[in-house]
């Protein structure tokens, strides 16, 4: 077979490449294999992290031990309403929850004694600050079973009323004795109604004019 000199030029060059390497004084350099979403632009995000920014946004972050605090706290009450007979007390806590949860956990009551209790036990700053959303997420779902509950109370399902206010004591003697807030963990998870909450919040937020860059101070 006769090839032209090109040709032959070119079969031998990939014959080389394929037997002994490139060139002498060519380099093969990386690949870049992510794709941008259009020209110019930058890769697109992970799945993850696009969820994550959805969810949490810019926001105040709160001390975590306060949390707990405060979670101790409720828990005791609504035990305290079980024992002295007082449906109405529960749905008190629901309520306060309720505005924890749409405004800001500054509004949480149960949890406002914290920074006493802490500048009396002389403790620090914590480890690591906390993102304000999760904890009002939870604070959310407690609400809405405290409500639930409430309703219970008004049929006369006494025994269902008193079954829900339980479920919420639980997970709150859960969150104060071990840290686990089942509630900010179902917050992460991919279904619609913590990216539906998240924007609610945020409207809120702008309401009242909470800040949303700077963090908790501990002086309060």
């Amino acid at each position: 077979m006769l090839l032209s000199p090109a040709s032959a030029g070119r079969e031998r060059l990939r014959g080389r490449s394929l037997t002994s390497g490139p060139p002498a004084g060519l380099a093969i350099l990386p690949v870049d294999r992510r794709v941008p979403s259009a020209r110019g632009s930058r890769p697109r995000e992970s799945p993850e992290a696009s969820v994550l920014s959805v969810l949490t946004p810019p926001a105040r972050s709160i001390d975590p031990r306060g949390q707990r605090f405060g979670a101790g706290v409720s828990a005791a009450i609504l035990a305290a309403a079980f024992a002295l007979g007082l449906p109405w007390l529960a749905v008190l806590v629901g309520a306060n929850l309720a505005v924890s949860a749409a405004f800001g956990t500054r509004f949480f009551l149960p949890g406002r004694a914290w920074p006493a209790v802490r500048h009396a036990l002389r403790l620090g700053p914590p480890a690591e600050m906390e993102h304000e959303y999760p904890p009002r997420f939870a604070q959310a779902l407690g609400a809405t079973f405290l409500g639930l509950a409430g309703l219970a109370f008004a049929i006369g399902a006494t025994l269902l009323g008193w079954l829900l206010v339980g479920a919420v004591a639980a997970l709150q003697v859960l969150l104060a004795a071990t840290g686990i807030c089942v509630g900010c963990r179902l917050y992460v998870l991919r279904w619609w109604v913590p990216s539906l909450f998240a924007r609610l919040v945020r409207r809120t937020d702008r309401l009242v004019g909470v800040p949303v860059t700077a963090p908790i101070r501990y002086d309060r």
